[in-house]
């Protein structure tokens, strides 16, 4: 497994800079975020019982893709185009850190189509289908 530089793959900064490492294995692209329970967003979702949102989890998936794009992202951007069959298995909370495992599947021009999946441990959280669009900046 070889270790991506995060701030080199992406172009997201803080406070959208979600994903703590990105790994590529093989054809699949690994990405680890660890929620400490001060990002921004547990401030309102929700107070007292604070869970991750969805479109955080959709968004961490996302970046953790970016790892199987980055021969094509100089000069380049990764655009997401959609998410389709997403679901959410069980809540992320504070303390909580994901894995996530996105595998290429589908190529149609420019835009390329991924499956994705997040696990807390051994529990699933979160899966779904991506599709990107690598477009020049």
């Amino acid at each position: 497994m070889i270790e991506l530089s995060v701030l080199d793959l992406l172009p997201h900064r803080e406070a959208m800079l979600l994903v703590d490492r990105v790994y590529l294995d093989g054809q699949t692209a690994v990405g680890q975020k660890k929620f400490t329970g001060e990002e921004w967003f547990f401030k309102g979702h929700y107070p007292g019982d604070p869970i991750v949102p969805g479109v955080i989890l959709c968004e961490v998936l996302g970046q953790s893709a970016c790892g199987l794009f980055q021969e094509q992202l100089d000069g380049k951007l990764p655009y997401f185009t959609g998410l389709d069959k997403v679901k959410f298995h069980h809540p992320v909370r504070p303390g909580d850190e994901i894995t996530t495992r996105v595998e290429f599947y589908r190529r149609m021009g420019n835009i390329y189509f991924l499956k994705a999946e997040g696990h807390v441990a051994d529990t699933k959280v979160v899966s779904g289908q991506l599709s990107f669009a690598i477009v020049d900046r």
